[in-house]
């Protein structure tokens, strides 16, 4: 039997020691789950895969004879962390069970991605970002039933913020009390940016939130980059992880597998594909340029040119002008009164481009009605 023992090393290791009920309540998050399968070692990810449809228990004696003689340390490290996260259960049998599988309009000014990395690292010190985190993160944590916080709650908002969009705002209202507190001590720390509209306010998430399950793991299991893209738009990515070939799969035709190699290409349909499932270009080009091979990541650019325009060249086939008729409306009485027509139209779906400096705004043809009677009525 695995013997589990749990240091607190990273945020996964305080996953790890929560109480059986609490760690179950939080497999309920999807976040969570997807969370704790990026975490995992890689062979104990090629387990949860390869057990995920059995319902039958698995004998660790059967498990064993899947790795050769060399493999078996890596087997016992990745068995064990599947038990203490719970992933696998051991039952009288000796076996493991794997575990069952787990927008708005903003017409404000919001900061921009650089705006937003200026504001974030002006929150730290200029030793490393991810270990000051990890330390702050980790002592909150700890000290959150002292504040009269579950501390499994607030595992699961941290893990659910980092898989937020940067850059993006949602709605505050959306919160409940505590993770509206836990917000505003996240804000001191540069992980998010709040923002106050005219009747609601938002959060932004910065790429401190956005890499929060990454910077929490311990920095030794980070990997290095591994993907390689040419000229003529061929992809060559050196992992044996499933997840990373499934990610390929979203934008790029994967042509071969070896072991330990994914060999495919960029095409106009691979790319039409991801667009038509909401990936954007930048989102594609960041990940390619994030996770580049080292041999070619200090190259500038580290994904070639005629690569990443065609890429953005592609999204804009699949966005192009479309006439909506509309109506302009200016010479607004005063402001108060402009800023009640522009909310007016806002709320009812209706408007489309406003500019409050010099009190304009355009609505669209099928609300022309409603706005001329909502402004005749503000005379």
């Amino acid at each position: 039997m695995p013997q589990v023992r749990i240091i607190a090393k990273n945020f996964m290791d305080m996953v790890a020691a929560l109480p059986e009920l609490k760690l179950d309540k939080l497999y309920e998050n999807t976040f969570i789950c997807e969370a704790v399968l990026r975490s995992l070692p890689p062979l104990a990810k090629k387990y949860v895969l390869q057990l995920l449809f059995i319902d039958a228990p698995v004998t660790a004696k059967s498990m064993e004879e899947w790795v050769l003689a060399d493999g078996l340390s890596k087997h016992r490290v990745a068995i064990d962390r599947l038990i203490q996260l719970r992933v696998f259960l051991e039952t009288t049998e000796s076996g493991a069970l794997p575990r069952e599988p787990m927008p708005s309009n903003i017409t404000v000014r919001l900061p921009t991605l650089e705006e937003l990395d200026v504001y974030a690292l002006e929150q730290w010190e200029l030793m490393d970002t991810n270990a000051q985190l990890w330390y702050i993160m980790r002592e909150y944590i700890s000290n959150s039933e002292d504040r009269g916080e579950d501390p499994a709650d607030l595992i699961s908002f941290l893990l659910e913020l980092s898989f937020h969009a940067t850059g993006q705002a949602y709605n505050l209202n959306t919160l409940i009390d505590v993770q509206m507190h836990t917000l505003k001590d996240l804000a001191d720390l540069g992980l998010v940016k709040l923002q106050q509209g005219r009747k609601e306010s938002w959060f932004i998430p910065t790429k401190l939130a956005t890499n929060l399950s990454m910077s929490l793991t311990d920095s030794s299991a980070r990997k290095e980059g591994f993907v390689v893209v040419e000229t003529n738009f061929r992809l060559y990515a050196y992992s044996t992880s499933k997840l990373h070939s499934e990610i390929l799969r979203l934008f790029a035709r994967v042509e071969y597998q070896l072991p330990n190699l994914i060999v495919g290409a960029i095409t106009k349909e691979s790319l039409y594909n991801a667009f038509e499932n909401g990936i954007t270009a930048e989102q594609i080009i960041s990940f390619l340029q994030q996770n580049a091979h080292p041999r070619v990541a200090e190259r500038t650019p580290s994904v070639p040119e005629n690569v990443t325009d065609q890429i953005r060249l592609w999204e804009t086939d699949l966005n192009r002008v479309e006439i909506t008729p509309a109506h302009f409306y200016d010479e607004f009485l005063s402001k108060d009164v402009f800023e009640g027509a522009s909310d007016y139209a806002r709320e009812n779906g209706g408007l489309l481009w406003e500019d409050s400096k010099k009190m304009r705004l355009v609505v669209n043809a099928e609300m022309h009605a409603q706005m001329r009677e909502y402004l005749r009525r503000q005379k």
